[in-house]
């Protein structure tokens, strides 16, 4: 597997996180691979063979681009042979806007927008083996949406407090450094990203308690959770079961097996 990320322009910086490109081999045999949550929303451009997920019982296939949202429970998605992807990884609260889009709850979303208009332009990047460029183009586009759009000065202060604090600080104090009355920062952050402070919150703990067993599998889960502000281990356990939909022992031995053989049915995105 190949992944690279790329820095946003500074005038982005306050709406995406990054973009990145991955490119895996899965080979002639329909092969799956799981995403876990984390405290992102994501717009997926695929190329190659393209790629689908189970639903009502068959596979069905994505457009390019589509948007994952945040994510309350892992997604298995379904591919083979070559899968090449570029992608944006948005703050929640900011993705709706980029996209002029009604913001709302549900993980996976397709939608039909003038974004797609983007996909013949970056096929013939990504055939030509020109990945920056195709790289650019995405960019291109979204500091064009982005300059019509007004920025949020509480959202962002609120989403820098959140972020620096690995999701660990009390509404009351997200809303202090916002400069806002909790009231107003809820209602706020739920018309631009559909979810509340403490939903993102958690997503946002999970991700640092997910990325440290996944780099280091023997942590201390009693001291993981002292130190990201969980009540205590049983309250760690509990929440990460309840993204990833298993415990975080048993995610350590899968990350642990990693180191001899890396299973293609699991894909984490670590964040830099």
């Amino acid at each position: 597997m190949h992944h690279q990320e790329f820095e946003p322009p500074s005038a982005l910086r306050d709406a995406i996180k990054c973009f990145w490109y991955n490119r895996e081999d899965f080979g002639n045999q329909q092969s799956s691979f799981e995403v876990v949550p984390d405290g992102y929303a994501e717009i997926i451009f695929h190329f190659g063979s393209g790629c689908s997920i189970s639903y009502n019982g068959s596979l069905q296939p994505l457009p390019s681009p589509f948007m994952m949202g945040l994510l309350n429970q892992p997604v298995i998605f379904h591919t083979k042979n070559r899968l090449e992807i570029i992608a944006v990884r948005c703050f929640p609260w900011t993705v709706f806007d980029l996209l002029g889009l009604p913001s709302g709850k549900g993980g996976l979303r397709i939608f039909e927008h003038p974004i797609a208009l983007l996909q013949p332009t970056l096929n013939e990047c990504i055939n030509a083996g020109k990945i920056e460029e195709a790289v650019a183009h995405v960019k291109q586009y979204f500091l064009n949406a982005r300059s019509h759009i007004a920025t949020d000065s509480m959202l962002f202060k609120a989403g820098v407090a959140m972020s620096k604090a690995n999701g660990t600080m009390p509404v009351s104090e997200v809303a202090a450094a916002a400069h806002a009355t909790v009231r107003t920062l809820e209602r706020k952050f739920k018309q631009s990203s559909g979810y509340s402070v403490k939903d993102v919150s958690g997503l946002m703990r999970f991700e640092q308690v997910r990325n440290q067993l996944w780099l280091h599998p023997n942590s201390n889960l009693a001291g993981l959770a002292h130190e990201l502000g969980y009540t205590d281990q049983s309250h760690l356990s509990k929440e990460f079961k309840r993204y990833s939909g298993t415990t975080p022992a048993a995610f350590a031995r899968k990350a642990k097996s990693r180191q001899q053989v890396v299973s293609k049915d699991f894909v984490a995105f670590v964040q830099s």
